[in-house]
């Protein structure tokens, strides 16, 4: 399918009674035409994975569009360069965590750019950084627990942010190494336990929430 041919059906599709609920969620409405993800993915298996099309929809600006782009693209395809210019994009929530899980988490450049991304300024960009170690942290099998490791004196670092889609991203990425295995799991919960006893307010509820998935019954009970 051609770029024309995707937005036309993405258009078809448009829900504007949908926009307004995703809204309510914190969900930028600006260029949004209100489609679920299951839609969009259902779009992507049509189109197949094309390199030149993920840009041309990328550069429609249509929030949709974008998150379609993150599907029909290929990690072996990406450069940093391209890395740079979509964070830079980045506007909502959604899209942000749509592209680094799609997409973004499965480049050789992931690791790097979680690191550098986490101390950028730009909401989205910082949330990206984070967002990206706990798609790492699900879909990299074979990494060693030493990498995640070398992201908690990070998250230690960030956890004061107290812009909700930074601190929820925070969360994410300490909640998502915990869970990886029973030795990352018991560094996570320290680490948790060293924030709850920080004098920032967002890092003790980043900890607190982190506490409570960390040490539950189903996820001890699920560690190896």
């Amino acid at each position: 399918m051609t770029a024309e041919e995707l937005m036309t059906e993405l258009h078809s599709r448009a829900n504007p009674a949908h926009v307004a609920g995703m809204a309510r969620f914190g969900i930028n409405a600006h260029q949004t035409l209100g489609i679920s993800i299951p839609e969009v993915r259902r779009l992507a298996r049509l189109a197949g994975h094309d390199h030149a099309l993920a840009a041309e929809l990328w550069a429609s600006g249509i929030h949709e569009a974008r998150i379609l782009a993150s599907l029909v693209d290929h990690a072996r395809w990406v450069t940093e360069e391209q890395m740079e210019q979509w964070v830079s994009d980045f506007d909502s929530w959604d899209v942000c965590d749509q592209v680094c899980s799609n997409l973004f988490d499965r480049t050789p450049f992931a690791w790097d750019k979680a690191v550098a991304w986490s101390s950028r300024p730009e909401e989205f960009v910082k949330r990206a950084g984070f967002v990206l170690m706990a798609a790492l942290a699900v879909h990299d099998k074979s990494a060693p627990d030493a990498r995640f490791e070398a992201f908690l004196p990070i998250i230690a670092r960030e956890a004061g942010d107290a812009r909700n889609f930074v601190k929820k991203a925070v969360n994410w990425a300490l909640r998502g190494i915990g869970k990886r295995n029973r030795n990352l799991n018991a560094q996570a919960v320290a680490a948790a336990q060293a924030l709850a006893l920080n004098d920032n307010k967002t890092a003790r509820w980043v900890a607190a929430d982190a506490l409570r998935e960390l040490t539950s019954a189903a996820v001890q009970a699920r560690l190896t």
